[in-house]
């Protein structure tokens, strides 16, 4: 049987950094970033990218839909 890794793309310019996403996130895949945007918010992004199940939680909860889930089966 085929698994399932997932991968997230943050529009880094839409994400606002409110931190919705970091404690429905499961596998602790996401963390706030560094830098800032150019709105001077710092955004989420992939810090454990091996660890990411697809489960879209995140992208639920995102209330700026900054947040965009990809699924890939591996073999």
């Amino acid at each position: 049987m085929a698994k399932v890794r997932g991968a997230i793309v943050v529009d880094t310019e839409a994400c606002k950094g409110c931190e919705v996403c970091i404690p429905v996130c499961g596998p602790d895949v996401i963390s706030m970033s560094q830098e800032v945007n150019r709105k001077g918010y710092h955004y989420a992004y992939m810090s454990d990218p091996e660890a990411c199940t697809g489960c879209t939680n995140c992208a639920i909860v995102c209330p700026d839909r900054a947040i965009a889930v990809y699924r890939v089966k591996v073999a």
